[in-house]
């Protein structure tokens, strides 16, 4: 079958921007261009839609995000946007009481800085006390919990913390209820982790395909693939529900001896070998070098306003060789990196691939990248190496505690977007769902203003860091398709790609930006099929 569309605003994010006519057959672009051209190459035999002067953009491309998560996410009581201490335990006390038979509560997204100092089981304990409470932190590197939660988990006074994270303790060696990094992924998630069916997570993942679906993400880079998210997404790929094409980085824990590490490589590159469909590849390993700002484990060149740093996650010695195994393998390697200091280990654990391996096709990525220099961003950029950033996470609605721990001149460089074009370097956008809400158009907003998508009213964040729109999207869209190997498949409007794009409501290049916030999906269309109609 042939489908012709006409009458329509075409932004391609292609060598030639725009169009007002393509042609679809077989799941793909045949043309892209004028009307004329298209009624020709279409044929008479065709489905002719006339879109009626509608913006059409290709899919959206989240080149950071955890799906299963985000799915799972939308079942919990959402702390985004809340600003006070007051308003937290509103939402959870609210959530418990129409949820009466939950045996237990999760939440996720609490700032910092609304909390109004250290989390506390008290704070939780305040609200609800039958029921053990799980409260993810927006950046989900930290977790509070109530003392049913503690009790549930078994984390008590004599509690060994793992390195790499902390079990927050008071003055008489109790713990508080707050644990961070590695120590909430071993003693905490993991014991949840236990408790979640392989119907859960199906379902999880089914409700961020249908969330995807409907703001215009048609394809997504996920973060920290696990062994049971990938039993998901190959039950879904086998089932044929997949509606948003996921391209996943395995997730590398440091291990407790350099063979452990170089076996995980080992397992990402079986991983890579088996799965590579055009719904559903494994491409890559990812490791976390530090954690973030609002918690102080991002690791900083200079210490904090409080006095005190961070080490790192995977210190350099043990990242190195890792990154030259993955390298040589083919896979690419996503590296987070926050703080300043982190961001110098990734490139450095890049300048020893290249120097092991000679030149090749790399498209290693760095994530993040809220704190970093100039001089490292021409460091990156000569490398290679992919800048892969979420505007939705420098919304001056939630930069009050990022600032507050910084101190400094440093918290007014965040998120330097224009650097990285500048320099070179290929820019990428994504959300990092669930850690901030998956819908690319307030992501949009954000980069192309630094204002806030919660408080449009708040001043702007570093407004000299905004990019363009149509660059903004791009980023989007080309360039998050072309940091995951994907450029001849999809990310653009172009003939010969998969036919992923979406049909909105407004044109968004010819209203205020702030109409951005307002704009919804009326199609999105994945491989020429409708999966959304609005």
């Amino acid at each position: 079958m042939t489908d012709l569309y006409t009458g329509a605003h075409i932004f391609t994010a292609d060598r030639r921007r725009w169009a007002t006519a393509m042609v679809v057959r077989d799941r793909r672009f045949v043309y892209v261009g004028d009307e004329e051209t298209a009624h020709r190459i279409a044929g008479p035999d065709v489905v002719a839609t006339d879109l009626d002067g509608a913006l059409v953009l290709p899919g959206f491309v989240d080149a950071h995000a955890h799906i299963v998560g985000t799915g799972e996410a939308a079942g919990h009581v959402d702390l985004w946007g809340a600003l006070t201490l007051d308003e937290i335990q509103r939402r959870i006390r609210a959530f418990a009481d129409e949820h009466p038979d939950a045996p237990r509560i999760r939440a996720h997204g609490w700032q910092h800085g609304a909390v109004g100092g250290p989390p506390t089981r008290e704070l939780l304990d305040a609200v609800v006390v039958d029921r053990p409470v799980y409260a993810m932190a927006y950046d989900f590197h930290s977790i509070w919990l109530n003392s049913a939660a503690l009790a549930e988990i078994g984390v008590v006074e004599d509690t060994v913390t793992p390195a790499g994270g902390t079990v927050h303790r008071d003055s008489e060696g109790h713990p508080t209820g707050w644990i961070d990094e590695v120590a909430m992924e071993d003693l905490v998630l993991s014991v949840l982790e236990e408790w979640i069916t392989d119907e859960a997570r199906d379902a999880a993942l089914q409700a961020a395909l249908r969330g995807y679906r409907e703001t215009g993400v048609t394809a997504a880079t996920d973060m920290a693939v696990t062994e049971t998210e990938l039993a998901a997404m190959v039950r879904a790929e086998r089932a044929g529900t997949l509606t948003t094409r996921i391209t996943g980085h395995w997730r590398l824990f440091p291990a407790s001896d350099p063979a452990g590490d170089l076996a995980g490589v080992a397992r990402a590159v079986e991983l890579a070998r088996t799965h590579g469909s055009e719904w559903f590849r494994i491409t890559g390993i990812k490791v976390m070098i530090d954690g973030t700002v609002d918690g102080c484990t991002a690791v900083l060149g200079r210490p904090y306003a409080n006095g005190t740093n961070a080490d790192p996650i995977w210190s350099l010695a043990a990242l190195a060789p890792v990154v030259i195994a993955a390298d040589a393998a083919g896979l690419q390697v996503a590296m987070h990196a926050i703080g300043d200091e982190a961001v110098r280990i990734a490139i450095a654990a890049v300048e020893a691939a290249v120097a092991a391996n000679g030149p090749r096709d790399r498209r290693h990525r760095i994530e993040h990248l809220e704190v970093v220099e100039t001089a490292d961003i021409e460091r990156l950029a000569a490398l290679g190496i992919i800048a892969s950033m979420q505007p939705v996470h420098s919304d001056p609605a939630i930069e009050g505690n990022w600032k507050a721990m910084l101190g400094d001149a440093r918290a007014e460089r965040g998120w330097p977007f224009p650097e990285m074009t500048d320099a070179g370097a290929r820019l990428v956008f994504g959300t990092d769902s669930p850690t901030s809400p998956h819908a690319p158009l307030p992501n949009m907003f954000i980069a192309a203003t630094r204002r806030s998508a919660l408080d449009p009213i708040l001043p702007p964040n570093v407004p000299e860091f905004a990019v363009p729109l149509v660059e903004a999207i791009e980023h989007g869209t080309r360039d998050a398709a072309w940091a995951c190997r994907a450029e001849d498949d999809y990310g653009r409007i172009a003939a010969g790609l998969h036919a992923d794009f979406l049909v909105l409501d407004r044109d968004v290049f010819a209203v205020p930006l702030d109409e951005l916030l307002q704009a919804r999906v009326r199609r999105t269309v994945v491989g020429g099929t409708v999966v959304h109609e609005a």
